[in-house]
């Protein structure tokens, strides 16, 4: 019979290596790391703005003298700014009226949408071992064709979104298949072909703009006629002066589609084990061909969307701009979401705010929204290195899991 005096401590041991092991995993987590990235960034880009300020650089020059004229520029400038930043992406306490005061946090909403959308267009490939950089000239694609639908032709209301809409993803998925499809029978490495698949999409909609069949339109800019916007344009959430439309609800949609896709469809699974190991997918007949061409179209498909969003939602028409830089601001969302949905969603609603939040900075404060730019590719390069995050603020370093994601992908291949 065991001794019960020695059963207590021996518990008590075990308990507290428990505890001990739930908080090292806390501390070495990588949600901690990509927040603490993001506290790091905000760091620096205060250190960029009080630096560009004509007043602090002016007290910088005698600041052994008066060190107190220093540091009180300092935070009025910095201060201001985030306050600025905060105001133009949250909620404005300025606003003279409530409505005023919430539709901050509305705008976010409405840049954050593509970028959510293209963001998961990049996360796809990435869990399936690929990198998507084509994602610009798949939003081009998807704009393209769904602002084309939706001003050139006239169809019933609901019928026309719907077209338009769909037409927007085929184009998306169309033009991602060909990266795949390059890659699966030709072995092409999907960085050079998405690249040179961007430069094709940018001066096609160049052209495309100046042919008068195309754009319908006498205009001596390169544009569109609007889109029909009672019939073909997203509706709006809020009654203006909001400009929230249902592009939101989409991407949350969509969010929730490569979730289920990614972690619960037959389809996801072979995605992850030809990324995970393609020859053990290989070995358990799976097409690891057919898995590339796809995981492209999927990719340019929800690329496609947040094309089809922007015109038809946000935009309202077809401009040589009307991607802006989405598809390369949705590689760092991605990334800052670790490739899964949620994470991608909450990471592109926190790049729309510092977005939204970085015109109002630069018009109150007249600080540069170009900091704005280095604080979100600081968050990005943090993020790509978390041993430098970790070392930083001394965390742990995480437990080796012996490459836990590949051997559990590999497991349910076997199966």
């Amino acid at each position: 019979m065991s001794d019960p005096t020695t059963k207590g401590p021996a518990a008590g041991s075990e308990k507290e290596t428990r505890t001990t092991s739930l908080a090292r995993d806390i501390l070495s987590g990588s949600w901690l790391v990509s927040l603490l990235a993001i506290v790091i960034a905000l760091l620096i880009g205060a250190i960029l703005i009080a630096f560009s300020d004509p007043r602090v650089q002016e007290t910088a020059s005698y600041v052994f003298a008066r060190p107190g004229d220093f540091f009180s520029a300092v935070w009025d400038k910095v201060s201001s700014a985030y306050a600025a930043l905060f105001r133009g992406a949250i909620f404005d306490w300025q606003a003279n009226s409530p409505a005023r005061a919430i539709r901050p946090l509305t705008e976010s909403l409405v840049f954050s949408t593509p970028l959510i959308l293209a963001g998961l267009a990049v996360a796809v490939p990435f869990r399936a071992g690929m990198f998507n950089i084509g994602a610009q000239g798949q939003v081009i694609l998807g704009a393209m064709f769904a602002g084309y639908i939706g001003y050139a032709m006239h169809l019933p209301p609901v019928l026309h979104l719907l077209l338009a809409l769909v037409c927007g993803i085929i184009a998306g998925a169309f033009y991602g298949g060909i990266a795949g499809y390059l890659k699966a029978k030709t072995g092409a490495n999907e960085v050079i072909t998405t690249i040179m698949l961007n430069n094709i999409a940018g001066y096609l909609i160049a052209y495309l703009l100046k042919q008068q069949w195309f754009t319908t339109t006498d205009s001596p800019l390169p544009q569109s006629p609007p889109i029909n916007s009672g019939t073909a344009g997203l509706p709006l959430l809020l009654n203006p002066p909001f400009r929230l439309h249902f592009g939101f609800v989409i991407a949350i949609l969509a969010c929730i589609f490569v979730w289920w896709l990614m972690e619960r469809s037959t389809l996801g699974f072979e995605f992850r084990a030809a990324g995970a190991n393609p020859s053990a997918a290989r070995t358990a007949g799976i097409s690891v061909t057919r898995v590339t061409v796809l995981v492209m179209v999927v990719a340019g498909g929800l690329a496609g969307l947040a094309g089809a969003n922007q015109v038809l939602g946000t935009e309202a028409k077809l401009t040589g701009g009307i991607a802006g830089s989405l598809g390369f601001d949705a590689i760092t969302v991605a990334l800052l979401g670790r490739s899964r949905p949620l994470g991608t969603f909450l990471s592109g609603l926190l790049f729309g705010a510092l977005k939204a939040g970085g015109y109002v900075m630069q018009s109150q404060t007249n600080t540069p929204i170009d900091i704005v730019l280095v604080v979100q590719s600081i968050i990005v390069l943090l993020v790509a290195a978390p041993p430098l995050v970790r070392s930083i603020f001394r965390l742990p370093t995480p437990t080796p899991k012996l490459g836990r994601t590949r051997a559990i992908v590999a497991k349910e291949v076997a199966a």
